[in-house]
C-alpha cells in the first residue's frame, strides 16, 4: 500500500480540496475512528493522530505521523486496509485544478537537485559558473 501524502491529508483538513475534499476527509475521520475487527491488535491506531491534525490542520509534521500510523494499521487489519485502499482510489480522483502540481517525496536523504513543480525548461545541472565579465 502506497502511504498517504502529507500535503494531500493538509489539504482536506484545511478544507482546501472543496467539498469534494471535505467528503473525503470526512469518510477518512470515520475510517480511522471505525471499530477494527475484534481482537486486531490496531484497535484505535490513527486516533489521536487524526484528531491531532484535526486541531492544526496546516501542520505538515501532523500529517506526516497520521500517514505513518494509517499504514502500520493497514498491515495489522485487513478490513481497514481495504478501506483506507477505497479512500486513496477515491483520493486520487479529487483533482486540485488545472495547472497545479502535487508531489512528494518520502524517506531517504536527497543529494542533488530536486525540482517541484511543472513546465519547466531551460534548466542546466553541473554546469560551470558563469564569470562575470570585467
Amino acid at each position: 500500500m502506497d502511504p498517504i501524502s502529507a500535503g494531500l491529508l493538509v489539504t482536506m483538513a484545511t478544507g482546501a480540496a472543496g467539498e469534494a475534499g471535505r467528503q473525503l476527509w470526512a469518510a477518512l475521520n470515520h475510517l480511522v475512528r471505525g471499530r477494527p475487527e475484534e481482537g486486531s491488535p490496531a484497535a484505535v491506531a490513527g486516533e489521536a493522530e487524526l484528531a491531532s491534525l484535526n486541531q492544526a490542520p496546516h501542520d505538515e509534521e501532523r500529517a506526516q505521523a497520521l500517514s505513518a500510523v494509517l499504514l502500520r494499521r493497514a498491515a495489522q487489519d485487513a478490513v481497514f486496509q481495504a478501506g483506507l485502499a477505497r479512500w486513496q482510489h477515491q483520493a486520487r480522483m479529487l483533482s486540485t485544478g488545472p495547472g497545479e502540481t502535487q508531489s512528494t517525496i518520502n524517506g531517504g536523504t536527497q543529494r542533488g537537485p530536486v525540482l517541484q513543480g511543472r513546465d519547466f525548461s531551460a534548466i542546466t545541472f553541473n554546469s560551470p559558473a558563469e564569470r562575470p565579465t570585467d
